[in-house]
């Protein structure tokens, strides 16, 4: 299996990353056992998560995902074979967010635990904290990476301005660099990244693991019409893709598709992992017939004619 280094840090990913938010939220315990020893069974070694998830799950507090990966690392064993993220920053409770100092390590320590390890591999801010000075935050996570508990750090959500503040600083104090990018990234969702963002992450060498990038199920094409919707936990997301633009980056994925002998959902994948800025797209799956398309994505090289035909169909308008 092919591995990419994440940014230029100490770390080397597989180019898929498993998306952690449907542990304990639309895949229980038991069902995301089986898909987390599936994912890595199938060589790949990147599972992303947040403290925050599944907290807007009725019932659930938060943390609900990092216990659950937590109990399968200690059931299985094997932690040195995974690439464990998380994220901070998004409130848990009232007064538990942000990314001041003192609010890091005692998130970190409580993710710690839930993820039932000493260590986190790349632990990143959410959402970016304007009331914390960015120095105060880069200061924190170098004392987490002098302590051992974390490895490298990421940042999700962050404008280009504020990103780019963000290694000059690291730069001019000598403080940990960002290494990766979380944004909101795929085919019918490209002009939040496409531009400054991603020239940025391009000239700085930062990793892009965009998430979303199925766009909430609907790039399966499962979803082509109204009553598709129905009953499904993303269902209300999706709807404002279903007009003449997203059913257009539809029929282009299922063209490329039977050239392929593929499925749109892989397609979908195989055009961002072939994107120079992407390093591991995150997508996750809740059963594990889904599981194995997804990762299908990885072995489609797309040839150049295909990326055009995508890219034409999937233009921002």
């Amino acid at each position: 299996m092919e591995k990419r280094q994440l940014g230029q840090s100490s770390l080397y990913v597989t180019p898929i990353t498993f998306g952690g938010n449907v542990f304990g939220w639309t895949a229980d315990e038991k069902a995301s056992f089986a898909l987390m020893d599936n994912f890595v069974g199938a060589g790949f070694n990147f599972i992303d998560s947040a403290d925050v998830y599944s907290r807007w799950h009725p019932g659930n507090q938060g943390g609900e995902s990092e216990v659950i990966i937590g109990n399968w690392l200690k059931a299985r064993g094997g932690r040195d074979k995974v690439i464990i993220a998380t994220k901070l920053g998004i409130e848990m409770a009232p007064g538990k967010k942000g990314l001041s100092r003192k609010y890091m390590m005692q998130a970190v320590e409580d993710s710690l635990r839930r993820l039932q390890t000493d260590y986190i591999d790349l632990y990143q801010s959410h959402r970016d904290d304007p009331e914390t000075p960015i120095e105060e935050t880069l200061s924190a996570y170098q004392d987490l990476i002098k302590a051992g508990k974390v490895r490298e750090i990421g940042a999700s959500n962050f404008s280009a301005d504020r990103l780019a503040e963000s290694l000059k600083i690291s730069t001019e104090k000598g403080l940990p660099r960002y290494q990766s990018l979380q944004p909101h990234y795929s085919l019918v969702e490209r002009a939040e990244f496409e531009g400054p963002l991603e020239d940025l992450c391009l000239r700085e060498k930062i990793g892009t693991i965009g998430y979303y990038s199925l766009a909430s199920g609907f790039l399966t094409g499962k979803y082509r019409s109204a009553a598709d919707r129905e009953g499904k936990a993303r269902g209300s997301r999706v709807e404002k893709y279903m007009n003449d633009y997203g059913f257009g980056v539809i029929a282009a994925l299922d063209d490329v598709a039977k050239r392929y002998n593929a499925k749109a959902v892989q397609i979908a994948l195989a055009w961002l992992i072939a994107r120079p800025s992407v390093t591991a797209p995150i997508a996750s799956a809740t059963n594990l017939d889904q599981l194995k398309e997804l990762l299908g994505a990885a072995d489609i090289k797309l040839d150049a004619a295909a990326i055009q035909q995508i890219d034409a169909a999937s233009k921002p308008r």
